[in-house]
Parts: C-alpha cells; structure tokens; sequence
C-alpha cells in the first residue's frame, strides 16, 4: 500500500466505526458510578465418572512390612494398576531415575541344622528343580522371581508366613526364604556364598537375595530398606574363664594374648563381649605351675591383659572361686574392671550391688545382664556388707528384677551360675530354674558354670542354653568316680546373639576345640558336625 492510499483508509475506518456507534439519547442528569464488580475465581464442577481418583496401587509381591509402613499416609488404595495414580511396584535392578527400595531376604532352615551355608548356583538349582524342598510366601516368592528370572519348580511350596517356621522344624530337610524382618531364634541363617545378613560384614552389594521395589511417583516417603546396620547389635556370650594354673603357665611362657589366639576375632568382633570371670587378680598369687591340681584359685595381676585384648564388655562375677583369695583380692579385682570401664554383674562389693543389673546402651536400645550363684559355697557369696557372688536364693528378687527391666524396654540377658553336670543334658532342677527366669520375661538365659558343655532350647520366647561349657581353662579332660575319663570338656560354645531393633532374631552358636590346656580353636567341618549333632540330640531335636 502506498503513502497516497494510507490516509484514505484509515477515514473509511473512521467513518465506519461513528456510523456504527448509537446516537446520543437525552437521560436526565448523568448516573452515580456503580461500585466496580468483584473477581470470583474459577471453581472446578464435580469430576466425571472417568477421571482417576489419587490412589495407590500396590503389588501383590510388595513384602508385609513395607504395606504396613504406607498406611495414615492419606491415601487411597486402587483396586488395579489401571485404576490408580501412585504405583509401589517391583523395580528392575538397574532402573534409573526413581529411587529404589532395597528388600533383603535370608535363606533358612531349621535351628538345629548342621550345614551352615551353600553356594548361590545351589540355591539356584533348587529353584529350578533340584528335588531340594524350598518354602516361602506368596509375596516372597512374587519378589524372587525377579532374582532368579522366572517361575520357579514346582518343588517351590508356598506357605503362610505364620507357619513357616514350624513347617521348616516339621521337615529339617527344607529350606526357606523369608524377608529379613521376618527372622526368628527358631530359624538358623545359612550362608550364601559366604554371605549371611545377620553377620556385622555383610556386603550388600554382592548379596544376591535382594529385591529392589519403588513408588512411583515418589509422593512420601518410605523406608530405603528392610535392613539398617546400625540397629544391628551382636551379643557374644562366653562360657567359664579362669586364668589360673597351666593357662597361666602358658600366657607367661607365650604372652597374655596366647589363649585367644585362634578365636581372637570371634571375641573382638561382637558389639558386646561377655565374659565370666571367676578368679580374681590379686599380686600375692603365687606363680602358676603347667601340674597343679589345686581347687583354689587366684590369677596374676598381668593376666587381665587378655581380657583387655579381646575387649571385653561386660563381665559376669556368679564364679564359685571368687573369694578363694579372700575379700581384699576380690574388692581390687573389682576396681581393676571399674578402672576400665567394664560393667559387671552377678556379683561386686555387698549383696545389693551384685543384685544390679549391669546396663550397656548400643544403638538406642539398653540391654540389662543379671545374674547369681545357686551352688555356692557359702564364702562365696555377696552379704549385707561384704563382697561376692549374688547368692540365687529362690530366685524371686531376680524374676521381679526381670520382669521390672521388661517392663522398661530392656533387652535382658542372664548369667546362671548353677550346679555342675559332666553330661550334655539339663537335671530336673536345672529345667526348674531356667525356664522360670525364662517365664519371668528374659530374652536369654546362659549357663556360666558348665566346665562339660550342655544342652539348648526355646521356651517362652527366650533362647536357654544349660551350659556353654570352658571359655578360657585348662581342663583337658575330666576323670568320673568310675574310674573312667571324658576328653569332651575341650568342647566349647561361644553363643552369638543378633538382636535387630531390639529384638532377637538370631543366635549362631560358633564352636572351639581346647588345644594345649590353653588355646581353644575354631573345630574343623568334621569336629563341629559331629559336636552339634551329638547336642541337637540331646536337646531333643
């Protein structure tokens, strides 16, 4: 368009707009003006029948635990994946973006089961058909299909987590597979490739039975796994330790730390060390001899190195030998353990202060120790203004002690000093007692004065081990009125509690061999299996 036509168009416009615009009307004075109008935002109708509420789709593989841990978030839960806008679902291993949840599973068996671990490619062939019978749940089973990569045999049974357990006890033969969190006393953890997710080293990374779950989209928040090492707690209890005659011989010939020499990890690797001392250190004990058939004890001052080198935590003061060397030397020994910074229990300087529990916080959680002497003799025992062993009486202030630290959350572990029995099993009033304390609420209940190790059960929800047997002794054998001779009282427990959260889900019982009156060993395969077979036996199992 040129310049010459521009005016032109712009008057038609003009014209066109006055020529459309009404004429004025005469209407009187002109008008107030009226208040301006008010803004009322947009408000949405009711939705239709064929949008998507907020809900939540879960998996049918997603584990019980972690269904739980979604609830009171405000949200619906959809009837199918279609139906919902928040999916928690299976994740595949190497997803990116959205964070992933970490399931950890255990394979298990029966408590008294010999085999400790297998191989992965084992496990593998079970799932595939192997004749091996393996249990699990329906969810469980849901989430190992994405680890082994398809349906399982038929060999697989699919059991109620409830009856799980007892189906395992039922069949010894069979394994199973539960979610960490479902772990129990009752179940035994085996290995898998060396692997256990009980065991403070546990390397997740390279533990195969894990399942990896995620909310999608990532609308609150869940737990990143079922498993926390720091809520991991493992007790180490000990049976009878007394350095005194040829153990002694032999630290002062080969150094303090000469008896834990073949088990030394075993005892530094535990969160809480028990150990049940029961000589005390005094500088007028004479020198050991390798031959001494004494029966009254007493231990040099220098030897309490070996119990600082495997690091003990906590020690257990119920011994018979005690007060062997007189009150004085008792009263140093316990100064000698306050100046380090172990608690005690069981015993200490009257009658009212062995009757307190020693307490040891690890994790948030507190665990109590108690303990008392039922034998005897009479010297050894804790009196209104001297110091000893706490004397078990009827054992009615220890059931209301248990029962009090119960009461407040505490995880409680007993000490029983009780009547010596060259036999794997229990007496009548030996079953007596400890399953009275068992009763009264106890988590374990440890017998400290077994020199020939005992027998083992579960009853009341606690774990009862009669008698673990020597720790550190030198009784490499024991000679029976008849004239005849055991060499079983080389045969040694060392029971290692797992407690999770504060809760026991776990005991390996790791076994030791008595070697040169002094050092006990790992047993070799053959040693440990012909040991625990001979006492599951004779717990009856």
């Amino acid at each position: 368009m040129t310049k010459a036509v521009l005016p032109r168009f712009f008057l038609l416009i003009l014209i066109w707009i006055m020529a459309c615009a009404p004429l004025p009307v005469d209407s009187g004075p002109e008008p107030v003006a009226a208040p301006a109008a008010t803004f009322t935002p947009f408000q949405p109708g009711p939705a239709s029948a064929t949008e998507i509420p907020n809900s939540l789709w879960v998996d049918p593989l997603i584990p019980e635990k972690l269904r739980v841990t979604i609830k009171g978030n405000g949200v619906l839960l959809a009837e199918s994946k279609e139906k919902a806008t928040i999916w928690l679902e299976s994740a595949p291993k190497s997803s990116g973006g959205l964070p992933k949840i970490v399931w950890h599973y255990a394979l298990v068996a029966a408590f008294p089961t010999v085999r400790d671990g297998i191989a992965f490619s084992e496990l593998k062939a079970a799932w595939n058909g192997n004749g091996q019978g393996l249990l699990m749940t329906e969810s469980t089973y849901g989430a190992m299909k994405t680890v082994f990569g398809g349906e399982a045999s038929p060999d697989v049974e699919i059991v109620p987590a409830a009856g799980l357990t007892e189906a395992l006890w039922q069949n010894r033969s069979q394994w199973g597979i539960v979610p960490f969190e479902q772990l129990n006393p009752k179940l035994k953890v085996l290995e898998i490739d060396g692997q256990s997710p009980v065991h403070k080293e546990f390397d997740p990374e390279s533990y195969p039975l894990k399942a990896f779950f995620r909310l999608n989209p990532p609308v609150f928040a869940l737990p990143p796994s079922n498993r926390d090492p720091e809520k991991l707690t493992t007790v180490l209890m000990t049976g009878t330790t007394a350095l005194v005659r040829a153990i002694s011989f032999k630290m002062q010939q080969n150094g303090v730390y000469y008896p834990a020499g073949g088990i030394g990890a075993w005892l530094r690797g535990a969160d809480i060390l028990h150990i049940s001392n029961e000589v005390s250190f005094t500088p007028d004990c004479p020198p050991p001899a390798l031959a001494d058939g004494h029966l009254r004890f007493c231990s040099a001052p220098d030897n309490i190195g070996l119990l600082e080198a495997v690091g003990a935590d906590v020690i257990e003061l119920t011994g018979n030998h005690l007060n062997d060397w007189g009150q004085p030397a008792l009263l140093g020994t316990l100064e000698m353990y306050r100046q380090r910074g172990w608690a005690t229990f069981g015993g200490g300087v009257n009658e009212a202060a062995a009757r307190q529990p020693a307490m040891i916080e690890r994790g948030g959680v507190k665990f109590a120790f108690l303990g008392c002497n039922a034998p005897g003799p009479d010297f050894t025992w804790a009196t209104a203004d001297g110091p000893g062993a706490a004397p078990c009486d009827d054992y009615d202030w220890l059931v209301a002690e248990i029962r009090q630290l119960k009461a407040e959350g505490c995880v409680v572990m007993v000490g029983l000093q009780h009547y010596e029995y060259y036999t794997p099993e229990p007496r009548p009033n030996q079953l007596t007692d400890f399953r009275r304390l068992a009763e009264a609420g106890a988590d374990v209940v440890s017998g400290s004065q077994a020199h020939y190790s005992q027998s083992l059960e579960f009853s009341q929800g606690a774990f009862i081990h009669y008698g673990l047997g020597n720790l550190f002794f030198d009784q490499m054998g024991y000679d029976y009125a008849d004239g005849s001779r055991t060499t079983n009282t080389r045969h040694e427990f060392l029971d290692r509690h797992v407690f999770y959260d504060g809760k026991l889900v776990s005991t390996e019982l790791l076994t030791a061999m008595l070697e040169d009156y002094s050092r006990p060993r790992p047993m070799t395969a053959e040693e440990r299996e012909s040991f625990l077979k001979e006492y599951f036996a004779a717990s009856g199992w």
